[in-house]
């Protein structure tokens, strides 16, 4: 019985794994404090750029 139980623990957390796998991603990935920082300063400095040229 306690072979059978751990072969079917296992192949539960492996389905488990698989429906998750496939699942929609819910959370948005984690962009660090000092990469938004960076994101927030690069648009600054790009707009500056773009408007001195009128063509």
């Amino acid at each position: 019985m306690n072979r059978r139980k751990k072969l079917n623990q296992i192949l539960k957390a492996n389905a488990k794994k698989a429906s998750a796998k496939l699942a929609p991603k819910s959370k948005e990935k984690y962009i660090s404090k000092a990469d938004r920082l960076k994101l927030e300063t690069e648009p600054a400095q790009d707009a500056p750029i773009s408007s001195d040229t009128p063509s």
